[in-house]
């Protein structure tokens, strides 16, 4: 299982982070590798989201689709999110949003691991590497949305 992390300092208040960041429908707008999120449900205070999310891998021409549960917490900022069902084998990981006065310190870590079949382990350390460019795309993405609306 490849465990990628990275963050990014965005210039803009941590509410106005992470309002964007939990919107997640809006994510495909401005991320060129989903090209959908649906929530399929959501708990009445909006602190658990199941949504169904389709990606695509340009390098493999390949869609990834995948359904993951999200935890919210409001107090802490905080994001924990798990698969439920899709195509990768595991996927997990956690967002946390730091307050650096009126700058916001985005972190993201995720766990992830894809069997190819036939391929296997010659393609795992570029599945690794893939993650963290598309991790480090999503933070970006935000960044500039955030920074330059």
């Amino acid at each position: 299982m490849a465990k990628v992390s990275s963050s990014v300092e965005i210039e803009g208040p941590i509410e106005q982070v992470y309002a964007l960041a939990k919107d997640i429908e809006s994510f495909p707008e401005f991320m060129p590798d989903l090209k959908s999120v649906k929530i399929v449900e959501r708990s009445g205070d909006g602190s658990r989201i199941v949504s169904d999310w389709v990606g695509t891998v340009k390098e493999f021409k390949l869609t990834v689709k995948w359904t993951e549960e999200d935890i919210w917490d409001d107090a802490a900022k905080t994001c924990a999110f798990t698969l439920v069902k899709g195509d990768y084998s595991k996927y997990g990981g956690f967002w946390q949003f730091i307050d650096l006065g009126g700058r916001t310190r985005f972190e993201s870590e995720i766990d992830v691991e894809y069997d190819v079949p036939l391929i296997g382990n010659l393609i795992k350390g570029l599945i690794a590497k893939l993650m963290k460019q598309n991790m480090e795309s999503m933070l970006a993405a935000i960044k500039q949305k955030v920074e330059n609306p």
